[in-house]
């Protein structure tokens, strides 16, 4: 079965994985990090793909992002890869890609999986493994969304600024969201829905998006077809 193209949709929320090939290392130390944020900070401003989280791991990161355009995302991501693996490449003295295939993406219903998703951003070092509190990890958009620092990167989404009327109640209340965690399902609902490519929001959302996309963007339904469909098709 072909591979459907990735789906992308303007001013919708995104959230994207990019894995290091056969799950090597892709930041070693504390100047590829800045030099990978310096990269993404530039590739998000020359094409209009607002930053809302993310997160460097050691082979893999996590981005929360929305696009202004159909192309901007890819683009940034192609700019990136451009401009980091060389960088890469030549410092640590190898050759060939430094991804693991293509990024993968889905789209987010934002009222409902917006902030999930970035609260599963900032505390996946937690799970890793990495620190016992996410606000001990210096590479990830945490410590700007608890207004320990003030991140250019970050573009802070509207419901972000839902979550009060001012920093500090903005602050507290993500911090909040933090201390409650994530349970499995709702980690393995994220990851899986990335990468596997598909829509995540209500039926209805999906549904929307079908539409406007003119493709699927959710798994088929599993089993035999209803009886009613049947007969139509005879």
């Amino acid at each position: 079965m072909a591979r459907l193209p990735r789906l992308v949709v303007p001013h919708q929320p995104h959230h994207v994985i990019q894995r290091g090939v056969d799950r090597q290392v892709i930041f070693h130390d504390t100047a590829d990090h800045l030099f990978f944020l310096a990269c993404l900070r530039d590739a998000a401003r020359r094409f209009q793909v607002a930053i809302h989280a993310y997160v460097l791991m050691p082979n893999h990161l996590h981005l929360l992002v929305t696009p202004a355009d159909q192309t901007g995302l890819a683009r940034m991501m192609q700019w990136i890869g451009r401009h980091y693996v060389p960088h890469f490449n030549q410092k640590y003295h190898r050759s060939g890609t430094l991804w693991q295939g293509r990024y993968r993406t889905a789209v987010l219903d934002a009222e409902r999986y917006l902030m999930l998703c970035s609260r599963y951003i900032d505390l996946n070092p937690v799970r890793a493994g990495l620190v016992a509190h996410a606000g001990e990890y210096p590479w990830s958009s945490y410590q700007h969304h608890v207004g320990i620092k003030s991140d250019a990167l970050v573009t802070d989404h509207a419901l972000y600024w839902a979550l009060g009327n001012t920093p500090f109640e903005r602050e507290a209340a993500y911090k909040r969201l933090i201390e409650e965690g994530l349970d499995e399902q709702e980690v393995r609902m994220l990851s899986e829905a990335t990468l596997k490519g598909w829509a995540l929001g209500s039926d209805q959302f999906k549904n929307g998006l079908e539409k406007q996309a003119k493709r699927r963007v959710q798994p088929s339904r599993r089993g035999r077809p209803a009886r009613d469909v049947l007969v139509k098709a005879l």
